[in-house]
């Protein structure tokens, strides 16, 4: 069992709760810490909430971990305007970012777009392009940008373009082969699976920035443990769980022992010769 502890920012979506559940079921994590602007329905021994205002976080809100994901995203239309919509999908991630390089947290994991691109044609591509320059440039110790496809799962709210999305990318999947395979739909539970294992690899200096795209998340998976099966006889076979070293007459055990008396001569002492024995009578 791990000891290692996570923060999350945007644990109430789509990729945000299942990474949660994930993380508190995983054996490397002892504490998962979620900073939230209302409750969760998911509860757990591992789990902490903190009902934060996002436009008011300070260092002391954000706790000493080994990571943070940030799966912080929403829609213009629910946002309500530009302006709304760049907080939560831009402003907020720097803030938590510049955040945990104070607290000295090594690696920040978020999520953006498939299509991020800072002069990219499309404004909601260039939002979560500019925020990726932006994270770069705040020299975290260790960056991984996540860049999903359409998410697909199972939502509390209903996003009618999304839905749509969803049903057009299922019937032309399988046309979706080479340079077309980036833009294959994929599961958000397997985007938040992917984070862990992505966390979890062992990371060196030289590369603090990666970025993974929606094809390589979809392969990711935690390695196999294979138990090694032990037959009866190979496990009652000492002669092969000999210690390195030992020899046949090493083994042999000596069983003849002389007593050198010299060595461990006995002196008899005679403290007093008569003894007298007093019967107890039982009363």
């Amino acid at each position: 069992m791990g000891m290692r502890a996570a923060i999350v920012v945007g644990a109430t979506g789509l990729t945000g709760t299942s990474l949660v559940k994930q993380l508190c079921e995983n054996d490397e994590y002892v504490s998962v810490t979620v900073i939230a602007r209302r409750e969760l329905a998911f509860t757990h021994p591992k789990l902490e909430v903190k009902i934060r205002n996002f436009d008011t976080l300070e260092e002391k809100d954000i706790e000493l971990a080994q990571e943070v994901y940030c799966c912080l995203g929403t829609t213009i239309k629910k946002a309500g305007s530009r302006e709304e919509f760049e907080k939560v999908d831009f402003e907020y991630p720097l803030t938590i970012a510049s955040l945990a390089k104070k607290r000295g947290i090594p690696h920040m994991l978020v999520i953006t777009a498939m299509g991020a691109n800072e002069n990219s044609p499309f404004y909601y591509n260039r939002v979560k392009g500019k925020l990726e320059h932006d994270l770069i440039e705040i020299g975290l110790q260790r960056l991984s940008i996540i860049r999903p496809s359409l998410l697909v799962g199972e939502r509390e709210e209903v996003r009618l373009g999304e839905k749509v999305g969803e049903q057009v990318l299922k019937f032309v999947k399988p046309l979706l082969v080479g340079p077309l395979k980036r833009s294959r739909s994929i599961e958000a539970s397997q985007v938040a699976k992917a984070m862990i294992v992505i966390a979890l690899q062992e990371h060196g200096t030289k590369q603090p920035v990666t970025v993974y795209q929606s094809q390589e998340l979809a392969k990711l998976d935690f390695p196999e443990t294979q138990d090694e099966d032990v037959s009866r006889e190979q496990l009652f076979n000492w002669d092969k769980r000999k210690l390195p070293g030992a020899n046949a007459e090493g083994d042999k055990v000596n069983r003849e022992v002389v007593m050198n008396r010299d060595k461990y001569k006995i002196e008899e002492t005679v403290v007093d010769k008569e003894v007298n024995f007093h019967h107890r009578e039982n009363k």
